[in-house]
Formats: C-alpha cells, structure tokens, sequence
C-alpha cells in the first residue's frame, strides 16, 4: 500500500456508523471509507454508541470512536453529530466531513477551531412530509448555514446543485452515489414469500409519505393486474400512515417489512416484472441504483432528480403522480413484456462512470486533499 509522506487523516461523522449499514449515508461511508483506507488514508468514523453492542477501536483499518447521543426522535442524530464535531476539532484529524444537511450550523464549530470542511447535503430534506412546521423551517435553515459554515457541499446529482445554486446562492461539487451490479440472483431466495420470477411489481423504501408507496398501491389495486405488489421496508416506529397501509387486505399485496439478507433483496429485485420508484425529494437514490445495478425494468415518478438517473427515459419509464397514471403505466406495461424485457437488458448500462464506487473514491479523495492544502 503506497503512502504519502504524510498520512492524511479524515473524520466521518453524520450518520450511524461504520460498518452498520441501514440507508444511504451508511452505505456511502462504509463503501467510501474502506476504499480510503486502501489508498493509505486514515479514516476515523463516528459511531452512535448506542447502535454497537461490541466497540472495537478500528475495524476493516477504518478507526472507530462511539460517541453517545440525545436518545430522542428528533435529536439523537443531531446530538450525535455536535459531540462527534467537537470531539473531532480537538484532535488532529486533517479533514471533517459530514453528511446531512440538518448538520449545517455544525459547521461554526469547526470554522471556530480551523478545520477544513466538507458535507454531503443529500436531497430536499425541507420539503419531506415528514418535516412538518418547525422541522421544515429548521431544515431550510441548516441547509443555509451548510452552504456558510462548511467549506465545500457536495451534492448527489446536478439537479441538486441546480437547487443550491437557486436557493442559497452556492455551487458543489457533484459526487454521486456508487452501485454494485450483480448478475440475476437465484430464484430460491424468492420462494419463502412463494413468489414467483416475473410474477410481481416491486417497492423498495421506508414507508414514509414521501417515497408514494400509498399512491403506487392504490394504483395498483385498481388495476387489472393479477401479478403480485411486493413492499419490501417499513418504519422502526409505529406510524398511523404506514400502519394504515400495512392493514389493507388484498390477495395480491405482500408486506415484507424490512428485508436484511442481502441475497434475499437481491433476488426480489432481480426477478420483479418491474421495479416502482416513488421517491420524490431526493438526488441519487440508492434504491434507484440498487434497481439498475439488478437488473430491473423500472417505472419512476416523473421528477427531475429521476429524469436525470434514468437518462431521461432512456432507462425507465415513468409515471406521473397520479393513481390513474400508476394504473395506465401497470396496464402498458403488461401489454409490451417485449420493451420491459430490453429494459432489464440494458439496465446495467444505465450505471455510468459517475455511479462507479472507485470513480466516487477518487472525486472525494481529491476533494479531502484540495482542503487539507489550505
């Protein structure tokens, strides 16, 4: 392993840790962080302890410090990250960078102490459903100060950097998300939910109003389908919206809740008929990739972060948001198996050099390098 004179030393904080991987941001931080680590860097990843029954120092050569959090909805991930950022400042790590744009005013801290800075600020978190009243205005306003306090944001896709550049006055640098295609998994994994190849719509998300799943099912039921609607996620808390979805009772709807083995996933994705992605606020979706990088035929919400992944239909096809429109897109695509099938022939492709794990490594690394010459 080649190692610069100086060993260059970045801290990793934001999301739950190393190597827990749950969403997006702990896939990119455990994907990110080893290939780092290969190239001689010293990466340090803040975990939240409460999530690591065992804490080992370092793990996979990442160092791994388990800083506690405000154990709240609303504050633990926030908390978590002001005690990582400070425990950071008064060490020598060369380079901070976070993710989440609801960190924004961490920023202060390490501007305060002169360490250089980077955050990954992710999709419209302002506009989620979720975010309601305060929260909303709270996610504007941490998005802002991001764009003061860090010294480089860095978005998932250019349509986001669209959005920086309209709402706060502020260019990024534009860093996606990697993939890792898999060639067709083994249709055994499929069978515990007796569900057969090609046989089913799939839906991959947490079951939040702002991922759709409620408008693709309505859609879906009232079409003339007699394939099966596969909802692979859930929620860790109990929701009166997701609880409403989970209890409606249909022969062809199918709840998994969250699905853990990664071949078991793999296998759904591989042998859908199509692949439904609803997301709505969001740059590069992980789940979008995931769907590529398997193989699928997928119809998407017409929006421009989905325009951009799909090649402006080049991948996919899309739907518009609208229960009719869900149910004429399930209909058409019933009656041309034949353009659905080129779909899944040429998903793979649709994973250009910008979606390579290797290629992302190599953007940021030279985005970690940039700052810590200042």
């Amino acid at each position: 392993m080649a190692k610069s004179e100086k060993e260059l030393k970045i801290a990793i904080m934001g999301a739950k840790g190393y190597p827990y991987v749950y969403g997006g941001y702990d896939t990119l931080i455990k994907e990110l962080g080893e290939r780092l680590v290969e190239k001689g860097v010293h990466v340090r990843v803040y975990n939240h302890r409460a999530l690591f029954d065992t804490r080992p120092r370092y793990v996979n050569g990442i160092e791994c410090i388990y800083t506690p959090a405000i154990e709240s909805k609303s504050f633990t991930q926030l908390s978590h990250t002001l005690i990582s950022m400070v425990h950071a400042c008064f060490s020598d790590v060369d380079v901070i960078f976070v993710v989440n744009s609801g960190n924004g005013p961490f920023g202060l801290i390490a501007r305060i102490f002169g360490k250089p800075t980077a955050i990954n600020v992710d999709g419209l978190e302002w506009l989620r459903p979720k975010w309601k009243g305060i929260g909303s205005k709270y996610f504007y306003w941490a998005s802002r100060m991001a764009t003061k306090f860090y010294d480089q944001i860095i978005n998932d896709s250019e349509e986001m950097r669209r959005v920086y550049l309209e709402h706060f006055g502020k260019d990024s640098e534009v860093i996606a998300y990697g993939a890792n295609p898999r060639e067709t998994v083994d249709p055994k994994h499929i069978e515990r939910w007796n569900l057969e190849s090609r046989g089913y719509y799939l839906i991959v998300g947490r079951l939040v109003p702002d991922n759709n799943a409620d408008l693709i099912i309505e859609g879906f039921l009232t079409s003339s389908s007699q394939k099966k609607l596969v909802v692979v996620g859930d929620v860790p808390f109990s929701d009166p919206w997701a609880n409403r979805l989970k209890s409606l009772s249909d022969p062809r709807l199918l709840f998994t809740g969250y699905v853990t083995d990664p071949n078991e996933l793999a296998a759904l994705y591989s042998h859908c008929y199509a692949y439904f992605h609803g997301h709505e606020f969001g740059g590069t979706n992980p789940a979008m990739l995931k769907a590529l990088g398997y193989g699928c035929a997928i119809l998407a919400l017409d929006t421009p972060f989905n325009q951009e992944m799909l090649q402006n239909g080049k991948h996919g096809w899309y739907f518009e948001k609208k229960t009719e429109s869900v149910k004429g897109t399930i209909e058409n695509a019933e009656k041309d198996p034949d353009t659905l099938d080129h779909l899944r022939q040429t998903a793979q492709a649709g994973l250009t050099q910008k979606y390579n794990w290797d290629f992302v490594t190599k953007r940021y690394l030279e985005v970690f390098e940039k700052l810590a010459k200042k």
